[in-house]
């Protein structure tokens, strides 16, 4: 048994069809029919009922195809695995991350992914941060970036969390209303409850954080627009619809809008790089980590656009 046998096996159970599963694997139709009736004569079974036109598995081709996916894949992994040590030539991450960071952070990453590594692939995962830490409890991510933390027993338990940068929260407006926070250099949670908002879901963490400082304050809101996502919600602030309290890395290279620190200074949030420490980090997985770290440095550089805003946080 081979894995050419094996992966012949897999792809006529997946079209239920001989010459189109060759024809998907650059084989002749006799070719692959041969490596299936090797692969049952070593096994001692049938693995397809074959009538004309239409192929089925037997009960033996059933109990063969989860085993033979699993093997099928192993040897992908394999191979996978020594590519990257080759020099980190291919590979493939699961990167999971919020909203807010996927507009931020995750941009510059990837652009130095991108450039540093071109044989890497990455899938990216946006969902608030208590998804993102099911989704690595489930085995569905490599890395997630998330912005609160590791709560419940069962997740502190086979997971590790890195802090990587700390940042004020914003107000952003229009910039071309100069009459919003003309002359002020901070926003009071009093003052921002006056002007109308574009909430975003209450799914979001950072709508969660708002909510509960203003409510701490016995303050309400006044909502021009519920439930916009975060490209939404900057382009309505661009066009003077309301303001907006966002992390301070969303307003950057942003000059249709206007940022205004919040006079609450403990207003922030923590980005840390969540992974489970039951689950060895791949090649790729150590190089993006990596380049995340690089790239929270720069956004904390003097000079950055960030500057006295964002900070670094020690893992």
């Amino acid at each position: 048994m081979n894995l050419d046998q094996l992966r012949g096996f897999a792809e006529v159970a997946r079209t239920g069809h001989f010459t189109r599963a060759a024809r998907r694997l650059n084989l002749a139709q006799p070719s692959l029919s041969r490596q299936i009736a090797t692969l049952e004569n070593e096994l001692g079974v049938e693995l397809f009922h074959r009538a004309r036109g239409n192929v089925t598995l037997t009960a033996a081709g059933e109990h063969l195809l989860p085993l033979a996916r699993r093997m099928l894949a192993d040897a992908e992994k394999a191979r996978s695995e020594m590519a990257e040590l080759a020099g980190l030539q291919r590979g493939r991450v699961r990167l999971g991350a919020t909203p807010t960071l996927c507009t931020s952070l995750v941009v510059e990453v990837l652009a130095d992914l991108r450039e540093r590594y071109p044989g890497i692939d990455i899938e990216i995962l946006e969902r608030g941060s208590r998804s993102l830490i099911e989704a690595l409890l489930e085995g569905a991510l490599d890395l997630a970036l998330i912005v609160t933390s590791v709560s419940s027993g069962a997740a502190r338990a086979v997971l590790e969390s890195e802090p990587v940068l700390s940042e004020r929260l914003v107000v952003v407006s229009s910039a071309q209303r100069a009459d919003t926070f003309a002359g002020q250099s901070a926003v009071t949670l009093a003052a921002l409850a006056r002007l109308p908002q574009i909430a975003f879901p209450e799914s979001y963490d950072l709508r969660s954080a708002v909510d509960a400082a203003l409510a701490s304050q016995e303050l309400t809101p006044v909502v021009a627009v519920e439930g916009a996502e975060m490209d939404a919600a900057l382009r309505f602030v661009e066009r003077g619809l309301g303001v907006a309290v966002v992390p301070a890395m969303i307003a950057i290279d942003r000059p249709q809008l206007r940022v205004t620190p919040l006079a609450e200074r403990s207003l922030t949030r923590t980005v840390s790089i969540a992974r489970r420490t039951d689950m060895a980090t791949s090649h790729a997985g150590t190089a993006l980590r990596t380049l995340i770290r690089e790239v929270a440095d720069r956004f904390t550089s003097p000079g950055y656009p960030t500057v006295s805003l964002v900070s670094r946080v020690a893992g």
